[in-house]
Order: C-alpha cells, then structure tokens, then sequence
C-alpha cells in the first residue's frame, strides 16, 4: 500500500508553532515513529506553505497511490482550488486536521475538501494522522 501525506502552510513549524495547540514534537520526528509503526506501508510526505504546489502534488499522486492523507491547513477554509483538486482525482483522501476546529474562530468551521474527502479527522493532535493510516487499512 502506498500513501502520502500531504501538509499545508506552517505545518513545517510544528513543534516550535503554537505549541499549545500543535504540540512540541516537529513533524519530521513524528513522521519517523510512524514509518515505524506501519512498516508494511510505503509512506511518503509532503509539506508545502503554497496553494499550487499543494494542487500539483494531489493531481500528480491523485491516480496511482492508494490514498493521500492531506492536512491543507489554514487553505482547507480558503482553497476552492484544494478542494476542487481532491474531488477530481481518483485516490481516495482523508482529510486531517491536529486541532479541533470547530472550538477555533468561526471561519474554520467551514472546509472546501471535507465534501470531495473519504472522512475527516480533527482534534487528535497528531494521532489524527495514524487513524487516517488506519482507515486505509481497514477495507
């Protein structure tokens, strides 16, 4: 099997970010553990802080890996173009999130990929992403 994970803008800041919302751990180190965990998988990542290069990796992957799991951050309230981009490919996507944003400002209450998504997982902190694995495992 073989996935991907996909962030968005300041994901790359994780463990120096906010930490009481994101946690102290980068994501690098986190990413780690879980390649370890799910040695059965080929697991890839991605960070990107630009909208196109984001829609350019989903488009490139969106029809030969057997699922993306993206994190578009701050642009999953903002990206009619993201959220166009997971609706046209063919690779199912599981729509994450660290924080649970629906106890953050009003504006993040809304997501332009959660309708094209296969599921959404929110407010996990980083476990979000191995459930996310986890759902591509269980058929």
């Amino acid at each position: 099997m073989k996935l991907i994970i996909i962030n968005g803008p300041n994901l790359n800041l994780l463990g120096k970010r906010e930490p009481e919302v994101y946690g102290n751990q980068t994501f690098e180190t986190y990413f780690s553990l879980l390649k370890a965990k799910f040695k059965e998988i080929e697991l890839e990542y991605y960070q990107s802080n630009i909208e196109g290069e984001l829609i350019d990796k989903i488009q490139e992957l969106g029809f030969t890996y057997d699922g993306i799991i993206l994190n578009a951050a701050a642009y999953t309230h903002t990206s009619v173009g993201i959220g166009d981009a997971v609706k046209a490919v063919i690779t199912p996507v599981v729509e994450v999130h660290i924080s649970n944003t629906f106890s953050r400002e009003e504006f993040r209450h809304y997501s332009y990929i959660s309708s094209g998504a296969k599921g959404v997982i929110l407010g996990f902190g980083l476990l979000g992403y191995d459930l996310a694995i986890l759902s591509f495992l269980e058929k």
